[in-house]
């Protein structure tokens, strides 16, 4: 069962990570998620800085390693539909605003 959990608080993570790309009126073009440069290096170590917890729960799933390392390397146009799918899900809300700083962060690192 904790296992399960620890899972689905990753995927709310990821999935918060998505839906910080969609803030606003929706999902834009021009938004710095959609449009990072940011490798999967720089977004966990701006996970590693500005929230350790959730960097350990990304750092500890593989799944959810390899989600964000898969979003990171899709195109613009594959990730504005990967955001569209997170939106519909209730559990991504969680994260949001914790993703969104690392998006606006990440290139820092």
């Amino acid at each position: 069962m904790v296992n399960l959990l620890s899972k689905k608080s990753v995927a709310a993570a990821f999935c918060g990570l998505a839906l910080s790309l969609t803030a606003g009126t929706g999902v834009a073009n021009a938004d710095p998620i959609i449009d990072t440069t940011c490798s999967y290096g720089q977004v966990m170590a701006a996970l590693n800085t500005e929230n350790p917890a959730l960097a350990q729960k990304f750092s500890k799933n593989p799944i959810a390693g390899a989600m964000l390392s898969n979003f990171l390397a899709s195109p613009p146009a594959e990730r504005v539909q990967l955001a569209q799918d997170f939106q519909g899900t209730s559990w991504g809300q969680k994260y949001f605003g914790a993703m969104a700083s690392i998006a606006n962060s990440c290139n820092n690192y």
